[in-house]
């Protein structure tokens, strides 16, 4: 086994504390679409915030999200993580079919990932776009509705010009369960390294341990 470098300091800062605004927002959202569950969440002993006091809470870590967004947009760009981490690749296109059938059997039948991370790819191409698809399609979106769900009278000319308010809302709700679904894949994903919990320790420390031989090069 030996150690790859594959998270810088900032990166993995802005994961965890992206995380907690994630888990924050789905929480208070749940809430606003069904206010019945403050009842439930009693019965189980759980604490949740008051109606009022979960749409304060949803509203501003909503701009913190935003704000976490855009960092992370600058970040990529002027760090030129985007370049080496996130574009496909010629040579992601041989690998795409074996890791798309190592997700769907191999992992249950014990075989190797075709994929090694390394410092200059620690994506596969599943990951590309996956990732992609979430950091520059949904959260954008999830991002920009929210936003103009803040304060529906002063964004009231930019939500008509939209399609109005229940459009608007379509979106953010559909986005929403989008980012729920990529959420549970991830935490699932998050168990597949050499070892269980190597991805979530690489999270923490930056470094993560590998096979010394790749079974296939990328």
């Amino acid at each position: 086994m030996k150690k790859v470098f594959l998270h810088t300091l900032t990166i993995r800062i802005w994961h965890w504390i992206n995380a907690l605004i994630v888990i924050a927002l789905m929480i208070t959202g749940i809430q606003l679409r069904a206010p019945g569950v403050e009842e439930f969440a009693r019965r189980m002993a759980f604490w949740i915030p008051e109606y009022s006091m979960a749409v304060l809470i949803h509203k501003y870590l909503g701009y913190a999200m935003a704000l976490s967004f855009l960092f992370w947009v600058l970040y990529i760009l002027v760090s030129g993580s985007f370049r080496v981490h996130y574009i496909p690749r010629p040579s992601d296109i041989p690998i795409l079919g074996k890791q798309a059938l190592y997700y769907l059997f191999g992992v249950f039948q014990g075989s190797e990932n075709p994929f090694i991370p390394t410092a200059e790819g620690k994506f596969n191409p599943l990951q590309k776009i996956a990732y992609g698809s979430v950091m520059l399609v949904i959260t954008p979106l999830i991002v920009v509705t929210g936003v103009l769900f803040s304060d529906i009278f002063f964004f009231r000319g930019i939500i008509d010009w939209l399609g109005g308010i229940r459009l608007l809302d379509a979106l953010h709700v559909v986005a929403s369960y989008l980012f729920l679904l990529n959420l549970i894949v991830h935490l699932y994903m998050c168990t597949m390294g050499h070892h269980i919990f190597d991805h979530v320790k690489a999270m923490i420390l930056g470094f993560e341990e590998i096979p010394e031989e790749s079974p296939s090069k990328h």
